[in-house]
């Protein structure tokens, strides 16, 4: 059965090395509702069609929603952020690893909100993993390359997918004649669609490193492990709500005002196309970016309109995107290999 709230709390409380990586993962948590969801309502925010702070709301909700449904249907997700790379070397020593990589996510993630780029904090969160699991075991053999290929095709088709179908859907949308008044109303279940895909995607890869301190601090990494009970659904539902609620203002006005300036059929069109690639991705259990997916979306449909996307912001987008992987693993390894020396 699957663990129950008080025996992980015992475990936490029992493990200082888990507790710190529960506290580090909650933050990361809250730091993806904050840096990550945002790209959902860029484009009603900035074109109008629903109050920055209506629109916070909407997306927290949704998020919420977002995990707590489809976490019911489909946990492959879950399944490969746990098993991106394994973690040998002992109970404690595996745990103080997992912790060093969550403190490169945090530190990543922070860094890029300071400079107002949307980077994916899901990628950062699987290249400190494995990152950290190298420096544990000090050999490239812990990392779980079929996980990575999953990785990397998600990222492969999230781009070019949504790239294609924002750049297919506004040229659609541009020939007809629709008001901008329906425009605008139509994108608010576009924004709602977006979070909600955004929370079922990220909500389960963040179950997934919680469920790996769990195994972790057992020792084990049998089936029961991926029995993902109820309370844990919670956690992280409310974790990525919290964080959305927090604003994310720099990361809006980046994606929908300094490298595309949307109007109300563009901002539609990209929300158009990003929820199939979204969906279709959160049910074959690809691990995407929300944050790829999106802005891909919002250069597709900026590429198709009369107002060009501003590429010099594009490409400083783009150039972080490329660092995430090899950042957040060197960052993984080097707090890795430091809290090793120091702490085990």
């Amino acid at each position: 059965m699957p663990i129950s709230f008080w025996d992980f709390a015992a475990h936490a409380a029992e493990n200082p090395a888990l507790l710190l990586t529960v506290l580090l993962t909650s933050s990361v948590l809250l730091v993806n509702g904050w840096t990550d969801a945002p790209n959902a309502i860029a484009g009603a925010v900035v074109t109008g069609a629903l109050p920055f702070s209506m629109a916070v709301a909407l997306a927290a909700a949704c998020n919420f929603l977002g995990v707590l449904c489809v976490t019911s249907v489909n946990v492959s997700v879950a399944e490969t952020v746990y098993s991106i790379a394994s973690f040998g070397g002992g109970r404690d020593a595996a745990l103080i690893a997992l912790c060093a990589a969550m403190g490169a996510v945090v530190l990543w993630a922070g860094a890029a909100w300071c400079f107002g780029i949307p980077t994916s904090e899901s990628h950062a969160l699987v290249a400190g993993i494995s990152g950290a699991a190298v420096a544990l075991e000090e050999s490239l053999s812990c990392i779980r390359w079929d996980c990575w290929g999953r990785v990397l095709l998600g990222l492969v088709l999230s781009t070019a997918v949504g790239f294609g179908a924002g750049f297919w859907v506004q040229q659609k949308l541009s020939r007809r004649s629709l008001s901008v008044r329906l425009v605008r109303l139509a994108q608010i279940p576009g924004a709602a669609a977006v979070s909600f895909l955004h929370g079922a995607q990220d909500g389960q890869k963040f179950l997934g490193v919680f469920l790996l301190g769990v195994a972790l601090a057992e020792g084990r990494g049998d089936e029961r492990t991926f029995l993902i009970p109820l309370w844990l659904v919670g956690l992280c539902a409310a974790g990525i709500a919290l964080g959305t609620l927090m604003g994310g203002r720099r990361i809006i006005d980046t994606v929908g005002r300094d490298m595309v300036c949307l109007s109300p059929l563009q901002g539609l069109s990209s929300d158009l196309g990003s929820v199939p690639c979204l969906l279709l991705a959160t049910f074959l259990g690809l691990p995407i970016s929300t944050t790829h997916t999106r802005t891909a979306a919002l250069l597709g449909v900026g590429a198709a309109g009369q107002q060009r996307p501003n590429w010099t912001v594009a490409g400083r987008v783009g150039l972080a995107w490329l660092l995430t992987f090899p950042s957040c693993a060197l960052l993984g390894y080097g707090m890795s290999w430091l809290f090793l020396s120091f702490l085990s």
